[in-house]
């Protein structure tokens, strides 16, 4: 290495170059990689929906069942309710609308797939 060389002083970016740069960045990995379309409804599939029932089952299919928090209620039993209904309530846990803390963070945790089998599972039965 030699002892007289130092590197050249790097020029402190500007704001503009930075956003020039992320931009450039972004627009390449937007057209780089596949985009699924968000309208493309998803299918429901009953037999992944019984790999994915573990949580609900606890809950959901004692009859009679009744649940302590965030205060006692009777639990429904969701076997042979609308596909439609079981996604759309789901759904709605997941984006806050309804208000359930324990639904709303099983619900967060499940992907538009997976809602959409575990309606297709308890839709079918």
């Amino acid at each position: 290495m030699n002892p007289s060389y130092s590197p050249p002083m790097m020029k402190s970016a500007t704001p503009a170059g930075v956003l020039s740069a992320l931009l450039i960045s972004f627009s390449a990995a937007l057209i780089s990689s596949p985009v699924q379309a968000q309208s493309a409804e998803v299918v429901g599939n009953a037999d992944a929906g019984r790999k994915k029932a573990s949580m609900c089952i606890g809950c959901h299919q004692i009859p009679g069942y009744k649940a302590s928090f965030p205060s006692v209620y009777s639990v429904p039993l969701i076997s042979g309710q609308s596909s439609k209904y079981i996604e759309s309530a789901l759904a709605a846990y997941k984006k806050g609308d309804r208000s359930h803390p324990t639904m709303r963070s099983v619900a967060g945790s499940l992907s538009a797939q997976d809602m959409a089998d575990l309606a297709a599972l308890y839709g079918s039965k």
